[in-house]
């Protein structure tokens, strides 16, 4: 009976009760001064000297200003300034956790007196710079700015796979961050850039209201709204599809709660919920509504197929494959992987090494860490 109830709950669920998914674990030896030295070493070339004397303190802030400008001074042939080594600072960035990233670019502005993510900035090649910044903003700013730009290129997908896989915790803190690097307001600009039930469900789902699954299966519940979902199809008394009732329901229940009303649903309207959506949703809101059942039936598979396309494309779209790998990193890649294989055939790590180019495939394979055999 055991392995008959395993057997219907995805994989996430199966793995979730023996610790972090992720591939990216804090480290055991961490020492942030230590890191922050070895970029020093990594970016100008030259040994740290790690006394704190005024005048050391000032020559480490000179060479980081020096390579800061050395583009605008047109110092130097182009590429990179002799000396800097990219596989070392990858290397270390995709070996620590999102918040040991944070104390090291901490102790690097502590000796240097730079920014260690403006610095990389000013002397990484253009096609670096997605994966640092990735890397050394803070999670939730990251997600911020991925947000603006998908909000910008009316990125339907990308706006609700961040969305509705953050808690309601790191919701605030990406309005916060969204609010401080642009001058504005998240919900406003959501209103003033997307319309209709895509709209709505932008809106609902940012509010960070999805309950929280108890233990308990509610099967009363369970009824009550795939009956819901059911009349707002067929539209009631106007016949026309009542958004509102899908959005509420969507954006509130907890995922293990709505994977049993999908069921639900099928079972007594003879259809699926994306077959319902094929039928009546329309323009973003259809792209939203199945990416978003998508996610809650089965986040881990979501993301490998969402991987496989972005690698897959004809030079890689490095934007989606890296912040699928940054994001999920801490989380659940160990189960995106195991997705991944059993979908494809292949190992991510594989796929990876066979689809990418030099300057992503270090920092991907770096972030996936292993072959899956």
């Amino acid at each position: 009976m055991a392995d008959e109830i395993l057997e219907q709950l995805p994989l996430a669920e199966k793995t979730a009760t023996w610790g972090t998914l992720g591939t990216i674990r804090p480290h055991l030896n961490f020492d942030a001064a230590k890191d922050a030295q070895t970029f020093f070493e990594a970016i100008s070339g030259e040994d740290f000297d790690a006394s704190e004397s005024p005048a050391n303190s000032r020559d480490r802030s000179r060479v980081c200003k020096l390579l800061v400008w050395r583009p605008r001074l047109k110092l130097g042939g182009p590429g990179l300034p002799k000396g800097v080594d990219c596989r070392v600072l990858l290397d270390l960035l995709t070996s620590r956790s999102s918040k040991h990233r944070q104390q090291i670019a901490e102790a690097f502005l502590e000796f240097t007196q730079q920014g260690l993510l403006k610095t990389l900035e000013a002397i990484i090649p253009s096609q670096y710079q997605t994966i640092i910044r990735g890397l050394l903003r803070p999670v939730a700013q990251y997600d911020a700015h991925e947000i603006q730009a998908g909000l910008q290129g009316l990125e339907v997908e990308t706006l609700i796979e961040i969305i509705c896989t953050r808690t309601a915790k790191q919701l605030q803190d990406i309005l916060a961050y969204y609010k401080q690097d642009f001058k504005s307001d998240l919900e406003k600009d959501i209103t003033c850039g997307t319309s209709s039930g895509f709209r709505d469900l932008l809106l609902a789902l940012i509010k960070g209201q999805r309950e929280c699954y108890s233990g308990m299966i509610d099967y009363v519940l369970i009824r009550q709204d795939s009956k819901a979902l059911a009349d707002a199809a067929a539209g009631g008394d106007t016949g026309h599809l009542e958004e509102s009732q899908w959005v509420r329901i969507l954006a509130q229940r907890s995922p293990e709660h709505l994977r049993r009303v999908f069921s639900w649903y099928q079972e007594t309207t003879g259809i699926s919920v994306e077959e319902t959506m094929e039928k009546h949703f329309q323009g973003n809101f259809w792209e939203a509504g199945l990416t978003l059942v998508s996610l809650l039936r089965n986040t881990p598979l979501y993301f490998a197929t969402k991987l496989h396309s972005a690698i897959k494309k004809a030079g890689c779209d490095p934007r989606t494959a890296i912040r699928i790998m940054v994001s999920r990193s801490e989380t659940d890649l160990l189960s995106i992987r195991t997705e991944f294989k059993r979908r494809y055939r292949i190992s991510l790590y594989s796929f990876i090494k066979a689809e990418t180019h030099s300057e992503h495939q270090a920092a991907l394979l770096g972030l996936c860490k292993g072959e899956d055999l």
